[in-house]
């Protein structure tokens, strides 16, 4: 009998101990939402949602009121004992609402209506939804980023009129730029796993403020899944297997992560594999897209063969492999230590926009590939919610880095290879504060960035297998280094107007030296040390639950990297770039207008118009060398441009979209973007801004019952005449359709698409979507690489 009792008491309470854990998931599909923040009103207790949905409430009291807050959803608010009581508590990101809690504008979480910047957010369930290849392909599936592509293994974002080295990209509060990104698209993105990211928001506008370097036409930030600890003493295990198939490359995609919680220690741990083939491209579009030959060698013999199929862009096949590992230790109820390692590798894959090139009536090159591109990142960070006279909560964020990336190019016929080999080691560190004011709050915090570049070249005859040193792409050993302060004001007048300014200073050194013996410089070395100040100025205006007024001012700034300064490198067949010391910082002036507008729970539209102005950009001209407007450069004779201070670009624009919510589960929503961009030349003549896309947007009709949500959506883009290509557009006019007097032009395009997410049970969940499902043939602005066509896509979620 006194055993009965006491196995009756320990059943009791594994019952309690049970009863306050409780699972957090999206209202529509029922699928699980990780990393839920989970805490009571003066945020002494805060916990999060493992990868299950699962937080565990047993640190709270009873009669706590807890806050339930996640990227992209209203945050939801209720006591304890009535969480518990539901056991489930449901999310909704389809509801309407300005309730909604963003953090790319200053580093902390900020309720919607109170940030003056215009922010993109797609949350957990939009990620899972549209299922996409790459990080690329999942930024433009939100309908307000623009994603070029030079291959298959890329992706280069264009925000309002600006891209590559000035747009700025983080990961988890460390920035991914690095000191030779270029002012030509960049594939750096890829290397973040999709399937390890739980939620991202873009900041558009200038975010020099907080960000530094760069950040001129915005941030994109990307949020990856965080440790979670369990409650009690009994340890918590949680974890996702996934497997994807695609049609149009024939994509195989494995993915495992998995979460251990202990009450002071957690560790997750995260896998990718993904497997491309060549991509084929869509039946119905203008031809000069077809890939009607390629370059084979055979028994040593380059030899121009005809593609048997012209619709398969070889060679574009790649794979890519992602780990991601994290250990957390919690030293204390308000203190939380996190280590993570990041490692990303793709093979090496071919340039396809170089391979297309044409020469002489057939094709320039036999071989022009990247080689593997690495990222490796480890990251070391403390938050603390210890409340001092100086600061509510702190964190500290110090990040090493290390990028790998090389390229190989050999003419056609022509036994040299040319291999350049480039290698970034980054350091960074941040301190972040916020001290809360009343109902007013200051952010402030320092940022340190070290950047070292390695860079090789080597000349490889393949006839007779001798080797000898080259032109590197970059000065070796060249240091790039950023030290700022920056601080942000919060200031709550009344319950309808708040405003936010802001400043940053921000000190910039680099040193490149330059080797003479391959190549005859007329200098030796590069040295920069200067500074910049830039500021902002915002303010939101509600003048009634349903209407949201904003205005925002600032400025960004971008300071010269080793690309810039000490790049050689051939732009363009019989162009080619060469360094140029004198170089000196860009500045934006930017002005932001947005209003919003919602009815109840139904309907909300808004609208944002902006005007940026870059003085003093960094442009490429034609150039003097030794004398010389000429020099031979891989045994061509080439024209010499260089990077230099000589243009003012003007951008404006609008966004705009809305969302209506009709009976029986359905809405329809649309989001587009116009962007209008102008480089004043020397002779004051004004030409097409290269990074400003055409007008593009989507459209989108959903239906969501319990379980089940589908997404029917058309993707579009307008057409870009001959007369509006900005001139290094113009001269890649084998990218290019043929309009009526053969010149080059981007045609507009249109395609229909639809996604399906279905919650089996508890534990499956099924994707499935068909993209472009007309076929169509078409290129998106700028790109090299035509898109996908007819594209089935399967995927199988396993969740435990």
């Amino acid at each position: 009998m006194k055993k009965f009792k006491i196995i009756l008491c320990m059943m009791m309470w594994a019952g309690v101990l049970s009863a306050q854990t409780i699972t957090l998931k999206d209202k529509t599909t029922s699928m699980s939402l990780p990393n839920v923040e989970v805490f009571n009103a003066d945020k002494l207790v805060l916990v999060f949602s493992d990868n299950s949905g699962k937080a565990d409430l047993s640190a709270f009291a009873k009669t706590d009121t807890i806050w339930f807050r996640l990227t992209g959803y209203p945050e939801v608010s209720m006591p304890v004992s009535e969480a518990i009581k539901q056991g489930i508590i449901y999310l909704n990101d389809e509801v309407i609402t300005f309730n909604n809690f963003v953090s790319a504008s200053s580093r902390s979480a900020q309720n919607r209506k109170e940030v003056s910047n215009k922010v993109l957010v797609l949350s957990s369930a939009q990620i899972q939804l549209q299922n996409s290849q790459t990080s690329a392909d999942l930024l433009a599936a939100g309908g307000e980023v623009f994603i070029q592509k030079s291959q298959l293994g890329g992706g280069s974002p264009m925000i309002r009129g600006f891209a590559t080295n000035r747009v700025l990209i983080t990961v988890d509060g460390v920035r991914m730029n690095n000191a030779i990104f270029r002012s030509g698209n960049v594939q750096n993105i890829i290397s973040l796993d999709p399937f390890a990211v739980s939620g991202v928001e873009v900041l558009f506008g200038p975010g020099s403020n907080i960000y530094g370097s760069d950040a001129i036409g915005g941030v994109m930030n990307f949020s990856t899944f965080r440790p979670r600890f369990s409650g009690n003493k009994k340890p918590v295990f949680s974890g996702n297997a996934v497997s994807r198939y695609a049609s149009a490359n024939f994509e195989k995609t494995a993915h495992l992560d998995f979460n251990v919680g202990f009450k002071r220690w957690a560790f997750l741990s995260s896998v990718s594999y993904t497997d491309f083939d060549d991509l084929l491209m869509g039946s119905f579009g203008p031809e000069e897209y077809l890939r009607n030959q390629y370059v084979v060698r055979t028994n040593g013999i380059d030899s121009v063969k005809m593609n048997p199929n012209p619709r398969i862009q070889t060679p574009t096949a790649y794979d890519q492999f992602n780990i991601m590992q994290k250990i957390a230790f919690k030293a204390g109820a308000k203190t939380e230590i996190q280590y993570a390692f990041f490692y990303s590798e793709t093979s090496g894959f071919g340039r396809y926009d170089r391979l297309i090139r044409p020469r002489n009536n057939t094709l320039r090159s036999a071989e022009w590939n990247y080689g593997p591109q690495k990222w490796m990142m480890h990251q070391l960070q403390l938050q603390s919610r210890k409340r001092t006279a100086f600061y509510n909560s702190v964190a500290l964020n110090a990040a090493y880095q290390k990028f790998d990336e090389s390229r190989i190019d050999r003419d056609l016929n022509k036994p040299i290879r040319f291999t350049t080999e480039e290698q970034v080691n980054a350091v960074s560190v941040n301190l972040d504060l916020l001290k809360q004011l009343g109902r007013n709050k200051l952010f402030y915090g320092l940022e340190y960035v070290h950047n070292k570049v390695g860079s090789k070249g080597r000349e490889f005859n393949i006839d007779n297998g001798t080797e000898k040193p080259g032109l590197s792409r970059y000065p070796d050993g060249s240091l790039w280094t950023s030290a700022a302060l920056y601080a942000s004001y919060s200031h709550k007048l009344n319950e309808k107007l708040t405003m936010q300014a802001g400043a940053r200073y921000n000190l910039y050194a680099l040193k490149s030296e330059f080797d003479t013996s391959l190549f005859k410089f007329p200098f030796q070395k590069a040295e920069i040390r200067k500074g910049a100040l830039t500021g902002s100025y915002g303010i939101n205006y509600r003048p009634g639950k349903n209407w949201l007024f904003t205005a925002n001012a600032s400025t960004g700034f971008r300071a010269p990297n080793v690309d810039d300064i000490g790049k050689i490198f051939e732009s363009t067949p019989g162009s080619v770039i060469v360094p140029n010391p004198g170089l000196e910082a860009e500045y934006a002036l930017n002005a932001d207008l947005g209003v919003s507008k919602s009815i109840g729970e139904v309907f909300e539209a808004d609208a944002s118009l902006f005007r940026s102005r870059l003085n003093n950009a960094m442009v490429r001209r034609a150039f003097t060398f030794n004398g010389s407007d000429s020099i031979e450069y891989k045994g061509t004779l080439s024209r010499v441009e260089a990077v230099q201070n000589a243009a003012v670009a003007n951008v404006f624009g609008f966004q705009a979209g809305f969302r209506l919510n009709l009976p029986e589960g359905f809405s329809i929503s649309s989001r587009i973007t116009y962007t209008k961009g102008e480089e004043e030349l020397d002779n004051g003549d004004k030409a097409p801004l290269r990074h400003a896309p055409p007008l593009f947007g989507t459209t989108r009709l959903q239906y969501s019952v319990k379980n089940l949500k589908v997404d029917f959506y058309a993707m579009y883009n307008s057409e870009v005449m001959n007369k509006d290509l900005a001139p290094e557009e113009q001269a890649k006019d084998y990218l290019y359709a043929k309009d009526a007097d053969g010149k080059p032009y981007s045609p507009g395009w249109l395609t229909l698409n639809v996604k399906m997410t279905y919650q089996l049970n508890s534990y499956l969940n099924l994707n499935a979507g068909i993209e472009n499902i007309g076929d169509i043939r078409y290129r998106p602005y700028s790109s090299g690489i035509v898109a996908p066509g007819r594209n089935f896509i399967l995927s199988l979620r396993g969740s435990f």
